[in-house]
């Protein structure tokens, strides 16, 4: 049970946030003379590399999901508690929650990123976002909701804006989003919905750059994007997006599209609680992004799917048995 400070016999460190980040931190904080408290509001930790496979159903939710607490059930001075942080108060050092204020001594602000729609309340409103369980779970409701409406549609040209995909964001979600919806689109559409033909079904990344995963090698985004044309993705470069009403994406260009699912992996923001300020000397942050990149560097380039699936389970094994 946490101590309050009258009473702790060693100073407190409190993690907010149970990412990659936040976890790290706890476990090498293992054995040292400090009482760790770790706040998010789930209890699990969620493996990101791996959630654009939740969101087209190639694996379940809880297959990239691990219990905080069974993860240091071997760490005497580490407890847990499932709460939603509200702010903080830097002067009182007070971690301010919807279950009660905790104190600390240190504080370790690891709460990652969330979507960033770059101030497009259009977007915002109608686009899909992917940076959580949920969100990857609903991205997978409306790829079907959306393929089972297209098959009571008798007219292919009526049924175009349920079968195209539209993904924003050339880097390493939406060029695995996209690569995975192909997937579906070749492997798995006409075998499902005989009544649809796989010709029907269109794939698109959006990437306002000149290259797809920008961030990494010539040779990593040379190849990347060959695999996804290859798959039959259209990928479109240097296009930038203005807007999307939930029926037409529309871009810079003049260009639209006419489709009912837009999924947006253009862009990150930090996400901090009220009361943080960046540059205070007992507050950490933590930020994680390099294993996405290490994931996709293992996934993307495997000509067959049946490789990309061996891959995956081998990964969330070792990292499965890491976290032990």
């Amino acid at each position: 049970m946490p101590s309050n400070s009258s009473n702790r016999k060693f100073p407190r460190v409190i993690i907010i946030g149970a990412g990659f980040g936040g976890i790290e931190v706890a476990k090498k904080l293992k054995n040292k003379e400090v009482e760790v408290l770790l706040l998010d509001r789930n209890n699990f930790h969620t493996f990101q590399p791996l959630m654009y496979q939740v969101a087209t159903g190639t694996l379940s939710a809880d297959s990239i999901s691990f219990p905080v607490r069974k993860m240091f059930k071997n760490q005497e001075n580490f407890h847990f508690r499932l709460a939603d942080v509200k702010s903080i108060d830097n002067e009182a050092k007070i971690v301010k929650t919807d279950i009660g204020d905790f104190d600390y001594d240190y504080l370790v602000v690891a709460t990652g990123a969330t979507t960033n729609f770059f101030g497009n309340q259009q977007i915002t409103k109608y686009a899909l976002p992917m940076k959580n369980i949920q969100e990857a779970l609903n991205i997978r409701s409306y790829v079907l909701q959306n393929l089972e409406e297209a098959v009571m549609i008798p007219n292919p040209e009526d049924r175009k804006p349920n079968l195209n995909f539209v993904i924003v964001g050339g880097g390493p979600t939406g060029v695995e989003l996209s690569g995975a919806i192909a997937e579906i689109k070749n492997n798995v559409l006409e075998k499902d919905y005989p009544e649809l033909k796989k010709s029907e079904m269109s794939v698109y990344l959006v990437e306002g750059l000149p290259k797809v995963l920008a961030n990494l090698s010539e040779k990593a985004s040379k190849n990347s994007e060959k695999y996804l044309k290859d798959l039959g993705v259209e990928v479109l470069l240097n296009v930038q997006v203005t807007g999307y009403d939930g029926n037409s994406i529309t871009f810079a260009d003049g260009r639209s599209i006419e489709t009912k699912t837009v999924i947006w992996g253009a862009g990150v923001a930090g996400q901090y609680p009220d009361g943080f300020k960046k540059r205070l000397s007992n507050v950490v942050t933590v930020y994680r992004q390099t294993i996405n990149a290490v994931s996709l560097t293992c996934q993307v380039f495997m000509p067959l799917v049946t490789y990309l699936h061996l891959l995956q389970t081998i990964y969330l094994a070792v990292y499965r048995a890491l976290l032990q």
